[in-house]
């Protein structure tokens, strides 16, 4: 049997064994089996419900590390299927040891489908490596930012401009998680250069960093307020939330108002605007 078969007989399994209350999918309707439909794992992995079929069937040849890894993650295979996986399509997996790059397909649909909340997407390292046009609107044009100016604890403990404030209280207990979470992920992706070098840098940067991460501090994360100082809309306060994505370790912060809020229309506002300055130069 060629790869291609053995291939499309894994994912036919798994994709029957997979139910659609695992992979968070509405299970209305009458169903002839339990596992998901082929729509479902197509709309999952943000597939098209053709090539899911011609995988199955055995008819597409090569797929790439970003199809295999939303398969992966749609399907919720356990590591060692996952390699699998990767075996059979006859590629070779992301490395061991280092923080993923690909988004989930439903975190994508999110930053799509979502108005009026700004969001920012966040590696396990705390790199900012999505966001919605809300989003740069509200914080600023992330496009513009380099390197290190888009990691969230880089900017958070060496003090880099920000248009966001929030209580001291609030603020302790938010460095006290990203240094948790750095320490997490440190554990999880040891062979990870970038990690090793930010987590290196804020040692000689900042001595609160020091502290907090030789100290063993534990913090979760909370839901709260934080001020918004924006140049062209004025002061307001908006709630903040992070969000993980389930099965991966991508972050989602967003920032939100009620509804008919002052706040709320302040956002609507930037929607509108967008990055544009509307102060005469």
């Amino acid at each position: 049997m060629s790869g291609s078969r053995e291939l499309g007989r894994a994912l036919r399994g798994w994709r029957d064994r997979t139910t659609p209350q695992a992979a968070g999918v509405p299970a209305g309707g009458v169903r002839r089996a339990a596992g998901l439909r082929r729509e479902e794992l197509a709309q999952l992995a943000g597939l098209s419900v053709d090539y899911v079929v011609r995988l199955e069937q055995g008819r597409a040849t090569s797929p790439s590390v970003q199809v295999l890894s939303a398969l992966a993650r749609a399907l919720r295979l356990s590591t060692a299927e996952r390699e699998h996986l990767f075996v059979l399509a006859g590629q070779t997996a992301p490395g061991a040891g280092r923080i993923p790059v690909d988004l989930p397909p439903g975190v994508r649909r999110l930053m799509d489908q979502l108005d009026g909340v700004a969001l920012t997407v966040c590696d396990a390292a705390w790199n900012m490596i999505e966001w919605n046009p809300l989003a740069a609107a509200l914080i600023g044009d992330l496009s513009m930012f380099r390197g290190r100016e888009r990691n969230v604890a880089w900017r958070e403990f060496t003090g880099m401009p920000s248009r966001i404030r929030c209580s001291p209280e609030h603020n302790a207990l938010f460095r006290a998680t990203l240094v948790t979470d750095l320490r997490a992920a440190t554990a999880r992706y040891p062979a990870d250069p970038g990690l090793r070098d930010l987590v290196a840098g804020l040692r000689s940067a900042s001595p609160e960093f020091v502290r907090l991460w030789d100290s063993g501090v534990v913090g979760v994360h909370e839901s709260n307020s934080k001020t918004v100082h924006h140049p062209e809309v004025g002061m307001f306060v908006v709630d903040c939330d992070v969000l993980t994505a389930p099965g991966s370790d991508v972050k989602m912060v967003a920032y939100s108002a009620p509804v008919g809020s002052d706040a709320a229309d302040r956002l609507k506002l930037l929607t509108v605007i967008g990055t544009q300055s509307l102060t005469p130069s």
